[in-house]
Formats: structure tokens, sequence, C-alpha cells
């Protein structure tokens, strides 16, 4: 069994159609003026989340989004045949995370951006419980598509949270817990619930929501204090 605990919790669902302008207004005293102009609708959201977590030098970090910069993306393209250099900057994958960072002037020893659809909560949950830090953040996010979403390549919603695991179980609000599955040769995967996608698992952080479900390798739970 490997488990962690909860020690920070923050997740950001703005309303639905928030444009990224808007979260710049809803979302400006958080962030350096110079820098927030600069920022997409999901690094705003992650950068929020990430807004009241007591980092420490050694802390770790895993990221885990299925589309990520889904709207850089889409007006990088757009801007063909004169690409955009600073919309290709934007568009890559750990961008949500390092706008923040970046911006706060905060170091970070290890970043562990991790993608994927089906399984992306169990590879990203596992990533955090096996890290050495002591403490390890867990950021998931994602933000709305335009015409991309007509193509399945985008997310529905737009969201984002931070989750601050520890070894410690004083204090903690809630547990993240792995059993993996004995040497039979059967993966599990058939029986039980399925994983929850990263919308599900920050709509049951947010409502601080049990979840249980039967992995590729094994059993996962969710518990709240």
């Amino acid at each position: 069994m490997i488990e962690r605990f909860v020690h920070h919790l923050c997740v950001e669902r703005p309303a639905a159609g928030e444009t990224a302008a808007e979260a710049r207004e809803r979302l400006r005293e958080k962030f350096p003026r110079a820098a927030l102009r600069r920022m997409t609708h999901l690094g705003l959201l992650v950068g929020a989340a990430l807004d009241d977590a007591a980092f420490a030098a050694a802390d770790a970090m895993v990221y885990a989004t299925t589309f990520a910069e889904t709207r850089a993306l889409e007006d990088y393209l757009g801007s063909f045949p004169t690409p955009s250099p600073l919309l290709f900057q934007t568009s890559i994958h750990p961008s949500a995370v390092q706008q923040g960072l970046i911006a706060r002037q905060r170091p970070l020893p290890r970043l562990w951006p991790i993608t994927g659809r089906a399984r992306l909560v169990e590879h990203a949950l596992l990533t955090a419980l096996l890290e050495p830090a002591e403490r390890c953040v867990l950021i998931g996010g994602e933000e709305r598509g335009t015409w991309m979403l007509d193509h399945g390549m985008a997310s529905e919603g737009a969201f984002a949270f931070a989750v601050l695991f520890t070894s410690q179980r004083a204090e903690a609000s809630g547990r993240v817990n792995f059993s993996p599955a004995k040497a039979t040769g059967e993966t599990g995967a058939r029986d039980g619930e399925p994983c929850p996608s990263l919308a599900d698992l920050a709509a049951a952080l947010a409502e601080k929501r049990p979840l249980r479900w039967r992995g590729a390798a094994g059993d996962w739970s969710l518990a709240w204090a």
C-alpha cells in the first residue's frame, strides 16, 4: 500500500464561458501586472490554484493535463503562414505551470509534466505518490477550446486544481491510497469503477467527495477526514 496525505487544496472552477480577459480581471490581484497580460486562461487558473500553497525549496510538482494550452495552440495554428513565436512558446504542454512560477520567481527542483486521457489521473497520482520529495504538489487543469472542441481535441470546460501531498498524517484533510494488485496476470481494470477523468477528480476535490476505482495495476481511493 502506498499513500499520501492532503495538506493543501484549492480548486478553480470558473463560470461557464469565462474568457481569458475576464479571468485576468477576476484574478488580477494574484499576479504581477507585467506578467498578467501575457498569461493564458489555463495559466491564470493554475496560478490562482497555487496562490496559497506554501512552497518549500525541496518541493516537487506533478502537472497533469490532456489538452494544455488549447487556445494558444488554436491561435498559433491560425497565425500561419506567419506563425507567432510567442504563441508557439505559450502553447507548449507545461506552459500553464511555468507562467505562474516564473511570474512569482518561485524555483522548483523537479517538475513532472504528464499527459494522457483514460489513465491520466492514475499516472499523475502514482507519480506524486512515488516522488521521493517529502512534499509534492499535484496540479491539474484544462481550458475550454473553440474550433478544436469540435474535433474532440479540447476540453469542454475550464478548471484547475492544486493539491499538496505529504507523508504526514497529522492535520491532513484527506488521503490518497494505492494498493497494488497481486501478481496474478490480471490487470484488474475490467472490474469496479473506471478511472476518473481529470474533470471528475477536480469535481471530487472541490466537493470533498470520496472516490474509489480499480486501476490497471491495483485499487485506488480518495478519502476525507
